[in-house]
């Protein structure tokens, strides 16, 4: 991680993180109180005995739709500071909580899934659609060691994905380019490319640890996603080096679905339909996730091949309706014949589905 990944430090754009153990118990020592601890129910089951109720008020997260929330936060009572206690959505919910009242944050994560703890926009849905809004810097972000374990193996296991997809991302950027099609405000940028490739390449390094969730791997791609989660306000906005078709493929997924998943299975998924779809390293980027351990069959995601093709199908559609950025999946026809190779790569990876 070396290169302008310094520089964007000396900035102040990567958040204070802290890795260390008894985290959630120190809490009440120095975040001023009352405090706001945002998070979900069967957390707050787990971690509320940390927690003096003189000292801190529980918001339990139900939606993050974007109109949803914005009604919440009127209704929430008064405090000093907001801490964030989970995965994505309640980190996300915290983020636009402290930044509608303008009140300080720590960020405590319970699982690698994502990196939303390191980024300064809270991503939530609006008619569907994803959107990041809002602007919130947090004090620290801790990460507990002791409390990212206890998390389940495959959900820790899948916040690869926000990093592997640099990969499928940097061949969107460069197709756009070569179409014409790249947006002015974000010109192709071999630098940038060169300083997220840096940091895939780390993770590259680690996959076993990752798949472990030892301490080493813990650091690894939490490390990586301080970068990764700081670099679309640290580019200007842009976010053509860390995310293209990958992501695309999750949202259409939830969009043709209605449903909700764990985030890094239908991005790896992503990772590896643009990779085929580009052409670039479609094997080892599928042989990667495998070897960190991310089940990539939509059996996993509990969904049928039927549900995927015809999400992939319609994906073209999707991305120009949504207004996504120019990449593969804005000219390339997925027909029955790409979900059955789709299909047996997968299935040659993993082998046949045989249940939970």
């Amino acid at each position: 991680m070396n290169g302008r990944a310094g520089g964007l430090a000396q900035l102040g754009g990567l958040f204070p993180t802290v890795f260390g153990r008894n985290l959630i118990g120190e809490l009440e020592n120095f975040v001023n109180p009352p405090f706001l601890v945002v998070t979900m129910p069967d957390l707050w089951d787990r971690f509320s005995h940390h927690f003096d109720s003189a000292a801190a008020v529980a918001h339990l997260v139900e939606t993050i739709d974007g109109d949803e929330l914005a009604q919440v936060v009127e209704t929430l009572p008064e405090c000093s500071a907001v801490v964030g206690l989970g995965g994505g959505q309640a980190i996300d919910a915290a983020k636009y909580v402290a930044w509608r009242r303008r009140l300080p944050l720590f960020q405590l994560p319970t699982s690698m899934s994502v990196n939303a703890a390191f980024g300064h926009r809270a991503g939530l849905r609006f008619s569907g659609n994803v959107r990041y809004v809002g602007w919130a810097v947090p004090e620290a972000v801790y990460v507990d060691f002791d409390v990212i374990r206890a998390a389940p193996a495959h959900i820790n296991r899948s916040g690869i994905c926000e990093i592997l997809c640099y990969h499928t991302a940097h061949a969107d950027w460069r197709l756009a380019a070569k179409r014409g099609k790249v947006e002015d405000k974000w010109p192709l940028d071999e630098a940038l490319i060169a300083e997220a490739r840096s940091v895939l390449d780390e993770v590259m390094g680690h996959l076993d640890d990752i798949r472990e969730v030892n301490e080493t791997g813990i650091r690894v791609l939490m490390d990586a996603n301080r970068w990764g989660g700081a670099a679309y306000h640290n580019a200007g906005w842009n976010p053509r080096h860390i995310e293209g078709i990958d992501h695309f493929v999750f949202y259409a997924l939830e969009y043709f679905t209605g449903r909700k998943f764990i985030h890094g299975q239908p991005v790896c998924l992503g990772i590896y339909v643009g990779s085929l779809l580009h052409d670039d390293r479609a094997e080892e980027m599928l042989s990667a996730i495998h070897r960190a351990g991310v089940d990539i069959r939509p059996e996993a995601m509990g969904l049928t091949w039927e549900e995927v093709a015809h999400a992939l199908k319609n994906l073209r559609s999707f991305v120009r309706q949504a207004g996504l950025w120019y990449g593969i999946a804005h000219e390339a026809e997925i027909d029955d014949r790409f979900i059955a190779r789709l299909e047996q790569g997968i299935t040659g990876q993993y082998g046949e589905w045989q249940g939970a």
